[in-house]
Parts: C-alpha cells; sequence; structure tokens
C-alpha cells in the first residue's frame, strides 16, 4: 500500500522528532497526547529544530514552511485513526501501549498499519492484542530522531510481506537506514548498548571509578562520542531501568540483573536531563556537574 498520512501518538522527545522527519519527507502528519502542554511544546521544539537546520542551510526556508504546514496536532486520540501508519511513541510502558491499541482499534481502516517506536518490548505480544497482527510491527527510531540515521524494522511473528515492505519504503522516504531485528528482548541496538550502560553503573556502584572517570575513559580509551553515564541521562535512567528488566525477564539471564544504583536514581526521580538531574546534575550556571 501507499502510504501519505502518518499518525503520531505522543509527542514527547521521540514522537516529536518522529513529526519533524515525516513531515519534512512530505507526509502528512497528525500528532496526538493526552497534554495539550506537551503538543504545545512539541510543536515549539519542532519549529527551532527546523530553524536551525534553516540555519545551518540543511533545508531551505520553503520546506521548513511546507514541513509545519503538514502537521496536525490533537488531544484526541481517535483523530489520528484515519492515518495510513500510525507510529504508537508513548512511554516505554507496555501496559500503557496496549491501552493505545486497544482504543485506537474501533476505529481504524483494515489497510492501517500499526507500529510500535518501542525499544524492548515484544512486537508479536503487542501486535496480538490487536485485530491486525499481520498488519502490526516494530517501527524503532533513535535518539535524536532528525540526527540519527539508523531505524530498526521488527516484524512480529505475524507481520505479513506488505507491511514490512511499506514501512522499508517509509524508512527510505526519510532519508534513513533501515535495520531488520528479530522480535526478541530489546532488539539490536539496546541488546548490546544497555547491558554496557548497566555494566558502567555497576562499575560506578562497585567503586572501580568516578563518573567523571568512567565516561572520560570510554570517550578516549574507546572513541564513543559520549561517555555511557552521560549517555544514560540522555536517554533517561527510567527508560534504561526498563529496558534492562525487560532483558531481565525475557531472557532470564542474570548478566542482565539491572544495577542496584540505577534502581536507586530512578526511585530518586533523578532521571537525566529530562528532570535535570541524574548521574550529571545540569541545574548550574557552569555545566553539568556528577552526581557521585
Amino acid at each position: 500500500m501507499e502510504i501519505a498520512s502518518i499518525g503520531i501518538v505522543g509527542a514527547g522527545q521521540m514522537g516529536n522528532g518522529i513529526a519533524h522527519v515525516c513531515a519534512l519527507a512530505g507526509y502528512d502528519v497528525m500528532v496526538t497526547d493526552v497534554s495539550q502542554d506537551a503538543l504545545d511544546a512539541a510543536r515549539v521544539l519542532i519549529t527551532k529544530n527546523l530553524d536551525r537546520q534553516v540555519s545551518r542551510e540543511k533545508i531551505s526556508q520553503d520546506d521548513r514552511d511546507a514541513a509545519l504546514a503538514r502537521i496536525s496536532m490533537t488531544s484526541t486520540l481517535i483523530d489520528c485513526a484515519k492515518s495510513d501508519l500510525i507510529i504508537e511513541a508513548a512511554t516505554e510502558r507496555e501496559a500503557v501501549k496496549q491501552a493505545i491499541f486497544e482504543d485506537l482499534v474501533p476505529h481504524l481502516a483494515p489497510q492501517t498499519i500499526l507500529t510500535s517506536n518501542t525499544s524492548s518490548i515484544s512486537i508479536t505480544r503487542l501486535g496480538s492484542r490487536t485485530d491486525r497482527p499481520h498488519k502490526f510491527m516494530g517501527f524503532h527510531f533513535m535518539n535524536p530522531v532528525p540526527v540519527m540515521q539508523l531505524v530498526e524494522l521488527i516484524r512480529g511473528i505475524a507481520t505479513d510481506e506488505e507491511t514490512f515492505s511499506a514501512c522499508r519504503t517509509v524508512v527510505d522516504r526519510l532519508g534513513k537506514q533501515s535495520a531488520h531485528a528479530e522480535d526478541f528482548p530489546a532488539f539490536i541496538v539496546n541488546r548490546i548498548l544497555m547491558p554496557m550502560i548497566n555494566e558502567a553503573v555497576y562499575t560506578l556502584y562497585e567503586g572501580v571509578g568516578t563518573i567523571t572517570s568512567i565516561d572520560t575513559s570510554m570517550k578516549l580509551g574507546a572513541n564513543h562520542p559520549m561517555g555511557p553515564l552521560e549517555l544514560a541521562d540522555f536517554i533517561g535512567l527510567d527508560t534504561c531501568l526498563a529496558i534492562m528488566n525487560v532483558l531481565h525477564d525475557g531472557l532470564a539471564d542474570t548478566k542482565y540483573r539491572p544495577c542496584p544504583l540505577l534502581v536507586k536514581y530512578v526511585e530518586a526521580g533523578w532521571l537525566g536531563r529530562k528532570t535535570q538531574r541524574g548521574f550529571y546534575d545540569y541545574r548550574g550556571e557552569n555545566g553539568p556537574v556528577p552526581t557521585r
């Protein structure tokens, strides 16, 4: 099927980035969120990011204006049900995602494709709660969406070839690179990345190194652009913990046990950049300061 319109559920960090790149690629985009404040903030951020691309001569002013004109926003979930493709980008909690799909299904056209931007949860299980597991798959963008080139495409056990091909065509039109991952916990990127971050937290927890020494070691010793603890703050410590729990529960291997220190930070509400405190404190005027 040919996809002309895309509905995006969730206006947060991932949702607004997905809306940005889809609108810029010529798709009509409908963004929905339960919070009007989140929708307003998303509109401001998308505009700011498009303006930055204009100033850097990545896109033209006409491209920027056309992209903004293609984006509509609503706080009513079923308003996006008429879209050809729906990308769920809500919080990384399975119950929340299942509830969204259950509310959408009665209002969808038979040909509508449902996808989830989940970074770890079973696509087969999510799809089984809908009326179209054959038209359901994982559509996992990387953060920040306008910058990162990879999109993981994950088939559930029932996903048909037409659905997979349609989603791969969307990725191509966005100017991004797709990678096919099988439907196992955390897929490819996070199956490798999150245990590394978790091990960095263990290294801190066990006193092997400080926050600064751990991040400096990985940046200068392994040529990583960001240290693992800095990256964890950027992703969100709650998201890191959720993915580690999926790995631990889904694979039943103790090597995926979340570090108790990571759990403690999440319990404290120190979730990283989005709360201004995580492994670093971002509230000062002189830049991030390690919290341990």
